[in-house]
């Protein structure tokens, strides 16, 4: 027995402070590194705001120079207002209820716009070609009169 009384236990008192101390450290380094990673989202949707705003104001900038050419601003005074040129005149087109119509100011998509492609016309004397050599049957009986007459025979009277 006296072997059994020297064999140790493998759990010590040390290695339980060991063990405490590795989670104390996992947990304190898990939580800064999950503040670390949302600072780091955080600064990058605030460069990305950056961006956003700075193409906004180099887009402001150029409409601002665009509004100091005198040219550009002639335009705009037709366009928005209808001013005319002396010696132009001016007109508007009423619609159906008397009011007068505005005008389209952008274009339409051309992917809206139904596009139907033509035929070549060869296409054309091809299908005729085949329509002739392979005429479709007809749909319905050939009708008897023609012309307001019956094709063969008199009214009433058969042949």
């Amino acid at each position: 027995m006296p072997r059994a009384a020297a064999r140790r236990p493998r759990f010590t008192g040390r290695a339980a402070v060991l063990v405490l101390v590795l989670a104390v450290l996992t947990v304190s380094y898990a939580s800064s590194l999950r503040a670390y990673l949302q600072q780091r989202s955080h600064i990058g949707d605030l460069k990305s705001q950056i961006a956003e705003r700075e193409a906004s104001i180099d887009a402001l900038e150029r409409e601002k120079k665009r509004w100091e050419d005198p040219a550009y601003v002639k335009a705009q005074a037709r366009a928005r207002f209808g001013y005319l040129m002396p010696g132009e005149s001016g007109f508007e087109v009423i619609g159906a209820d008397g009011k007068p119509l505005e005008a389209q100011a952008s274009l339409n998509d051309p992917d809206e716009v139904i596009k139907e492609v033509p035929k070549a016309w060869w296409t054309a004397a091809w299908e005729s070609m085949e329509l002739a050599g392979n005429p479709p049957p007809p749909a319905e009986e050939p009708v008897d009169l023609v012309d307001g007459t019956r094709s063969g025979a008199v009214e009433g009277t058969e042949q």
